[in-house]
């Protein structure tokens, strides 16, 4: 595995610890739909969160959060569209994004309703 998907998936993996500590209800890791994947799907009380994972590991090079793209953003949004129609979701949700910087020291920023896709 290259050294950026094994940095990504110790991310992946802080995240979640990270968010049951926050009382978060994990529903989805790494799902898939056509060529798209949401890092992790979660609840909070009513709320459907979709949530990006971006780790470094070191901010030598820019925050974690400046690689979202509004692209990426828009593929986000198609990919919740998709997994609401799936579970025939019709109520409130988000988009989270959980920023990891492994050294120094590790770091992590949870940012709520970072964004909503341009259109």
């Amino acid at each position: 595995m290259a050294k950026h998907n094994e940095t990504g998936k110790l991310g992946e993996e802080i995240a979640q610890r990270y968010l049951l500590k926050e009382q978060y209800n994990i529903l989805e890791l790494n799902w898939r739909w056509g060529k798209g994947e949401m890092d992790i799907i979660a609840k909070k009380e009513d709320l459907l969160i979709f949530i990006e994972v971006k780790t470094r590991t070191t901010n030598t090079f820019g925050h974690p959060e400046e690689g979202i793209s509004e692209k990426k953003q828009n593929l986000m949004y198609e990919l919740a569209s998709e997994y609401m129609y799936t579970i025939n979701y019709e109520k409130e949700f988000r988009f989270d994004v959980i920023a990891i910087v492994l050294e120094p020291g590790l770091e992590i920023k949870h940012f709520e309703d970072a964004f909503f896709p341009h259109w």
